[in-house]
């Protein structure tokens, strides 16, 4: 098998026995990249392999919204062109330290992680390794689409309303969002900062376990950093849900859950049954008002944080005989509609007149929202739900109607706004032949119950083995 098929935890121990060297994977990368990238369109500037000379342990695949020092980080956006960070974000840092390299390539995505799909990149759309004429997910799809593709051992993305899981969900991987201030975001190209996480995107279980041991702990440059003990996550798995008491929310089986979808999750449920686990139906009464109020919260952020962006300091700036006429064509020539739309949508929600009516609201529902969460986790270890209503949808598809896209993150959102880790694994294929992933949501800062549940499942079915045929 070569190497770019394995999991991190496997070359890893291939390195500690000397059967190969982080050259040997770098190279095996390289050439699948090249045989296979133009397909898949995972990476941007994927002619800019790095000189493998210097690279230890396992590379990791970086979106390219978190800084690398030296190395483009664009957001897949034009107003960012050129723009090379003068420092690493923390969690690079973190890979670094604990003698690991980043690949050089950066991934691609929604620009400035607006969408679900990835075909808002600035650089064109990423395609689905399991179907070339479906979207990957969005807004870290060119993270996942890399990890199933073989074209990336495992991967970083950001998930600020499912970014991670939906991706994952889409192309069969694992995809895990920490407890929000678990992972620092500094270093993180903000979307909306309240809501943002940086996390992993693996081909099983351990590797984001793994992956999650490094990049997690307090720091210092991030405000909202959490200062609390890291566990060893690889320690959580362990095969065994015997008698966890697990909570099913009936708001997320009903109409608009595609019928193949809410089949694959039903057997997954009952899988974890027979091997001991108790489940229960829950309710999340205030899950119908997740998404308008993610979309108000998320604009508004994004208006605020995206300001910046004006063409004086850094990146694209448009040819003007003044100032404020720079400042217009910059914003009007280097963002992308979708960015256009959302800065709209949040200037207009913060507004004079409005942001009692908008943002306060929101901000109050979404109080009720992880008030939700906290009731059932009195009495309950995790709850479990499909990760996306649906399995990848084709390129194009929804691309005209930003709200049915809006809808894709519909069961994702909610974690991201009460703040909770939540993970998605691969749990069986539509007729189709496109994965289903399973989401796992649990406590603030328990993302070792998420780690133990995955892990058994996983143990118990080969879905995180099948590979896609490119």
């Amino acid at each position: 098998m070569e190497l770019n098929n394995l999991t991190a935890h496997e070359l890893i121990q291939k390195i500690n026995n000397k059967e190969t060297t982080p050259q040997d994977i770098v190279a095996s990368l390289h050439k699948r990249i090249k045989e296979k990238d133009a397909q898949v369109k995972a990476y941007v500037r994927s002619d800019e392999l790095i000189d493998p000379t210097h690279i230890a342990g396992i590379p990791v695949s970086i979106k390219d919204n978190i800084c690398t020092d030296g190395y483009n980080t664009e957001c897949c956006s034009k107003v960012l062109e050129g723009f090379k960070p003068p420092y690493n974000a923390t969690v690079i840092e973190k890979i670094k330290a604990a003698g690991h390299s980043f690949l050089g390539l950066k991934l691609n995505m929604d620009e400035f992680a607006f969408g679900s799909s990835t075909e808002n990149s600035h650089f064109g759309p990423t395609h689905n390794p399991w179907n070339l004429n479906c979207v990957p997910g969005g807004s870290s799809g060119g993270s996942a689409a890399s990890v199933a593709a073989d074209e990336a051992i495992w991967a970083l993305g950001s998930d600020t309303g499912g970014s991670i899981r939906q991706p994952a969900s889409f192309c069969g991987i694992v995809g895990l969002k920490p407890t929000y201030g678990r992972v620092s975001r500094f270093g993180l190209i903000a979307f909306a900062s309240s809501l943002d996480q940086i996390g992993p995107l693996t081909k099983d279980v351990r590797d984001a376990a793994l992956l999650t041991n490094i990049i997690s702990g307090h720091d210092a440059n991030d405000s909202t950093s959490i200062n609390c003990a890291i566990p060893d996550f690889t320690k959580s798995l362990i095969n065994d849900v015997h008698s966890l008491k697990i909570g099913i929310p009936k708001e997320y089986f009903v109409e608009g859950l595609d019928p193949e979808v809410k089949k694959v999750a039903e057997e997954s449920i009952e899988k974890l049954k027979n091997l001991g686990a108790q489940f229960k139906e829950v309710s999340l009464p205030h899950t119908e008002y997740a998404v308008p109020v993610y979309y108000i919260i998320a604009t508004a952020e994004a208006s605020s944080n995206l300001a910046r962006f004006d063409g004086v300091q850094y990146g694209f700036r448009a040819d003007s005989s003044n100032l404020i006429e720079m400042y217009k064509k910059t914003r009007a020539q280097g963002f992308g509609e979708e960015v256009k739309r959302r800065i709209l949508l949040g200037t207009f929600a913060l507004s004079h007149g409005y942001y009692d009516a908008y943002y306060l609201k929101a901000l109050k529902v979404r109080t009720l929202i992880k008030q939700d969460f906290d009731n059932v986790f009195k009495d309950f270890d995790c709850i479990i739900t499909p990760t996306s209503p649906t399995a990848a949808f084709e390129i194009g598809e929804k691309t005209d109607d930003p709200l049915k896209m809006y809808l894709s993150d519909i069961y994702t959102i909610s974690a991201n706004l009460a703040g909770i880790p939540a993970i998605s694994l691969p749990c069986g294929f539509t007729k189709k032949g496109l994965p289903v992933g399973l989401q796992v949501l649990g406590k603030h800062l328990d993302e070792e119950m998420l780690f133990r549940v995955a892990y058994t499942y996983e143990q118990n079915t080969e879905w995180h083995k099948m590979k896609p045929k490119l």
